[in-house]
């Protein structure tokens, strides 16, 4: 074909048409950069979804987390099954650019020989919060710090309409001078129910209403039920629930529903003594049974557990708990 005829073609002020060979079409933009830009380094972990992996970015030497979106079984025309939720999961993360306590996306990549793609972030560290929580129970002191750190990075997940649906310790990561990142939003959506059919999340952190909505539930009042399981963890010093099974688990939380947030009959929490009323307010306002009578995360953070401590007094709570755990 020859070179004119590829070119562009403007319309010249009669209406007419002609070829321009001196300004050719322009590439469409790029949407991913190569995955060859980034040295691998060593696993960092793997789950259901995708494998994430610890890099070297060529260009820069900057360190950052790889997470490779494992495809489902079945490609059409060498495309990854499941583009819908790499770009879900994408658009999630970009959502939440620039905020200091969600893990940050760096860049987005794919294998140009078989459509593999990627998800490049910060690299925070090897630790998650789940590695801190060694068996003993945290302060409330240090309980009140980590989470005003968790509540507003899902405040601001929430305020840009998205949820992440499967926040645990585990997803939690430990950043230096003991700042936290959520992170792993293979779960996030920014739909609206009706969901999946089928139980998404982790069941320890799944809220009654998951349990028994089937799809019917409100995806931010189930992020905030999420926390308050990782509240309690933290003032317990161990799992809350220990149940095995969906059914198992319905019936746990159901003493929630029965006895009060912290009361010494509760199965769950065995009385959470040095707690203080106003800690235990925050705690039960996200342990509420009905969704609908559960805190937001702007209202625990307005909340006066919070407002009548400093954060600068927290701050010093998170370093000094990090260096008893690291002695």
């Amino acid at each position: 074909m020859a070179a004119a005829a590829m070119a562009c073609k403007r319309p010249m002020p009669d209406g007419a048409s002609c070829s321009v060979a001196a300004l050719p079409c322009k590439k469409p933009r790029r949407l991913f950069t190569s995955i060859f830009n980034y040295e691998r380094m060593e696993t960092l972990g793997a789950g259901s979804y995708g494998v994430v992996y610890k890099a070297r970015d060529r260009r820069t030497g900057e360190t950052v987390a790889v997470k490779w979106v494992r495809p489902r079984p079945g490609r059409d025309h060498g495309q990854p099954a499941d583009v819908a939720s790499f770009a879900r999961e994408r658009d999630c993360l970009a959502a939440c650019r620039g905020h200091p306590y969600v893990v940050q996306l760096r860049d987005v990549a794919a294998n140009p020989s078989n459509w593999d793609m990627f998800l490049v972030m910060e690299f925070v560290g090897q630790r998650s919060l789940r590695d801190l929580m060694v068996g003993r129970p945290f302060s409330e002191a240090e309980t009140r710090a980590l989470m005003r750190q968790l509540l507003a990075g899902v405040r601001a997940m929430h305020a840009a309409g998205m949820a992440h649906r499967d926040i645990k310790p585990g997803n939690i990561l430990v950043g230096q001078g003991g700042a936290l990142k959520i992170c792993d939003f293979g779960m996030a959506t920014t739909a609206t129910p009706p969901y999946e059919g089928f139980m998404v999340g982790t069941l320890y952190y799944n809220s009654p209403e998951q349990l028994t909505g089937k799809g019917q539930y409100n995806a931010q009042a189930v992020d905030m039920w999420a926390l308050g399981c990782v509240m309690a963890e933290l003032l317990t010093g161990g799992s809350v629930f220990t149940s095995g099974t969906a059914e198992e688990h319905l019936l746990e939380l159901l003493d929630l529903r029965d006895y009060e947030v912290g009361s010494k009959d509760s199965l769950a929490f065995g009385g959470l003594p040095g707690l203080s009323p106003t800690g235990r307010e925050v705690l039960a306002g996200l342990l509420a049974f009905h969704h609908d009578e559960r805190m937001t995360a702007e209202a625990a953070l307005e909340h006066r557990w919070f407002t009548e401590e400093e954060e600068a007094a927290d701050s010093l709570a998170v370093l000094e708990c990090l260096a008893d755990l690291a002695s």
